[in-house]
């Protein structure tokens, strides 16, 4: 648990930095530079994710039951899903209405994965996981959305089109997902 923990902790911490100081960023790149800046965020996010992986999947092979979610939340599991990949679609495609109208469609998407995912399974390992992820993408967002209205921060218009292709982009990947890759990577099909 500790492993899985640590990574955690090193994991938010890094992708908080513009939550908590957003000026740090800027004041350090002037210092060091983009190459080391970059290099620095990827080791340090390689390492958390590294961390996260291993912890988790040794906790798994103890499971720890807090709860056994019935079957049908496994299906609601799948749609709030296709939801998250519509809003990652939407954080890669420029103009797009979510971005345009919301902002932040990447930590929506990270919001929908970890409720999905925490609703649908029911260990410690999960709740300590997907519970960890979902505070930490909801403060985020709440954050990053106060801070947009104090300094009246302005979107680019959205268009139908580029919502069509993220909306491509969520069903090609949950279908992709749901009857290959999830069982591939993970080792459990999301169906069963």
């Amino acid at each position: 648990m500790l492993m899985l923990v640590v990574g955690l902790v090193i994991f938010i911490c890094v992708h908080s930095i513009r939550v908590v100081a957003p000026n740090w960023r800027e004041m350090h790149l002037e210092k060091t530079g983009l190459v080391q800046w970059r290099t620095r965020f990827i080791l340090l996010s390689v390492l958390s994710l590294a961390l996260i992986v291993l912890g988790y999947q040794k906790m798994r092979l103890e499971p720890i039951w807090l709860w056994f979610p019935p079957v049908v939340v496994q299906h609601i599991s799948a749609l709030v899903m296709l939801v998250a990949l519509f809003a990652l679609g939407s954080a890669m495609v420029p103009k797009t209405s979510l971005k345009s109208k919301m902002g932040y469609p990447f930590l929506i998407a990270v919001k929908l994965w970890a409720f999905a995912h925490l609703m649908s399974n029911g260990t410690l390992a999960d709740v300590i996981l997907f519970g960890s992820l979902l505070v930490w993408s909801v403060a985020s967002f709440a954050i990053y959305r106060r801070r947009d209205r104090k300094n009246g921060v302005q979107r680019e218009e959205s268009g139908v089109q580029y919502d069509m292709i993220a909306f491509v982009f969520a069903m090609v990947s949950w279908f992709a997902i749901v009857f290959f890759l999830h069982k591939v990577v993970i080792g459990v099909s999301p169906l069963v």
